[in-house]
């Protein structure tokens, strides 16, 4: 006989007055404490946090089908400028936890309770942005100094040439220079003595 190993934590729910009674519905407010840090990249939501949860619990023939909505806060650094930020974080889900103990569903109700945290651990991670801003028009860092260009209003970012093209830049400065050369030396200037084009003189008679 296998013994399912269940260990209560502030993200177990207790279905007790659901089970095995098809179309009861409960619905809680929950507010949950985040036991480890949610996400690995420039935002997370860490551990202490509180996330509010509602969860809407209704019985079904072949188990418990949970409708989840989170709502909580993310903090960490801007993606461009590296100023600390915070974001807010909203995900839905929806669930079926079986009562079946065959492993043929994802999640199952043990004992008498739903263990929500990998469903909403997963949901809020896979949230999270992968580069996070401050603000969408946020100008970053400057690419010389390092500094938050935001400090710098009045500071003109210097153009970053790439120097794939300095051969072609160079090439192009040099015959800008030898066309300058060349008209300052008359060469190409029609002469005013030149009298092509003009009509010949009627001869005297």
């Amino acid at each position: 006989m296998t013994v399912n190993k269940f260990s209560k934590t502030p993200f177990t729910v207790n279905v007790w007055d659901l089970m095995h009674q098809p179309g009861e519905l409960r619905e809680r407010e929950l507010d949950l404490v985040v036991p480890e840090k949610m996400g690995e990249g420039l935002v997370a939501i860490k551990a202490g946090s509180v996330l509010e949860t509602d969860v809407r619990l209704e019985s079904l023939h072949d188990g418990i089908l949970t409708s989840v909505r989170v709502s909580g806060e993310a903090v960490g650094i801007c993606g461009r400028c590296l100023k600390d930020i915070s974001l807010p974080v909203r995900v839905e889900f929806a669930e079926l936890f079986a009562y079946s103990q065959t492993g043929a569903f994802d999640y199952e109700v043990i004992g008498d309770h739903v263990d929500l945290e990998p469903l909403i651990r997963d949901a809020v991670v896979l949230a999270l942005p992968f580069q996070p801003v401050c603000r969408p028009d946020c100008p970053g860092l400057d690419p010389i100094t390092g500094e938050r260009l935001d400090d710098l209003p009045e500071r003109v970012p210097q153009e970053i040439v790439d120097s794939r093209w300095s051969a072609l830049q160079g090439l192009l400065e040099s015959t800008e220079s030898e066309a300058s050369t060349h008209t300052s030396n008359g060469v190409g200037t029609p002469n005013e003595d030149d009298s092509f084009g003009s009509p010949p003189e009627r001869e005297k008679s």
